[in-house]
């Protein structure tokens, strides 16, 4: 009985946030609301394959798939897999892959808090010229590095926008994945000094196409867009919350900068 009240408090929460009724839900379940209302009120226990069809009908993520699979007292079924285990080789060949295309462009891959997996060269490069080379191994949150104060926010000319948008999308990520890890990356952001009166303020429109991050330091500016990619069809918790993130150069001075900074780079490799 203590699970049935687990799993029907879960159910229901999951309902309200995604925003549908009991109808709605039912009819995209394809069970009748009936069923449904006793399956939230705790006095009908679900069957495995209930959980799933009803989880999947919510577009829950694999994560919280399997939180809700434990409330109703089933196994999870969807495994997280480390990035770097054998079985992942092929998947880490394509991420490799990518970044290495992006060149001389900078690209990272992050997890779903927005913690460092993966970064090219160029990602490397722009990280040294704007806070200086980082020790190996060094943990790096992209999420702090943008909102905190004394990271990359002195060479962001137009941080108020850049950390509106960020600090909003991941409002969104907390309220589409109601886990306590993101609430808690949410809390810190929002702890930041400056963060709540920028996000007090409404947004505005950008004079171009996309909202541009636009860095100088010293005599040098850049001016970068990116953009945000998945993998497909995910059957893995790691490899549902990865992000692939490439930066993109919107003028050519931007472009040749990074290219000259690959040169020397190159060159500098070659005579070590």
């Amino acid at each position: 009985m203590s699970q049935q009240r687990d799993f029907a408090a879960s159910l229901r929460w999951w309902r309200q946030r995604k925003g549908h009724s009991q109808l709605e839900l039912a009819g995209r379940a394809d069970i009748s609301q009936r069923h449904l209302s006793f399956l939230e009120l705790g006095r009908a226990a679900p069957s495995r394959d209930m959980v799933i069809r009803l989880a999947a009908a919510l577009d829950v993520p694999l994560r919280q798939q399997n939180a809700l699979l434990v409330a109703a007292g089933f196994a999870p079924v969807w495994r997280q897999t480390d990035l770097a285990a054998p079985e992942l080789a092929q998947i880490r060949y394509a991420l490799d892959f990518i970044l290495a295309q992006q060149e001389p462009f900078p690209a990272v891959v992050v997890d779903r808090h927005w913690n460092l997996l993966l970064a090219n060269s160029g990602a490397g490069q722009l990280v040294e010229f704007l806070v200086g080379p980082l020790a190996p191994g060094t943990a790096v949150n992209l999420a702090d590095a943008l909102v905190a104060p004394d990271v990359l926010r002195p060479y962001l000319t137009n941080w108020t926008e850049v950390a509106g948008y960020f600090v909003r999308s991941v409002e969104a990520d907390a309220a589409a994945d109601g886990t306590t890890t993101t609430a808690e990356l949410l809390k810190r952001l929002l702890a930041y000094d400056g963060v709540e009166a920028v996000l007090a303020a409404p947004p505005g429109p950008t004079s171009g196409p996309v909202l541009p991050m636009l860095f100088r330091k010293g005599g040098v500016s850049l001016q970068l867009f990116t953009t945000i990619a998945t993998l497909g069809t995910p059957q893995d918790v790691t490899l549902q919350e990865l992000r692939i993130e490439s930066f993109f150069p919107i003028d050519e001075e931007t472009a040749q900068i990074f290219r000259n900074w690959s040169k020397a780079n190159a060159a500098k490799a070659a005579q070590s």
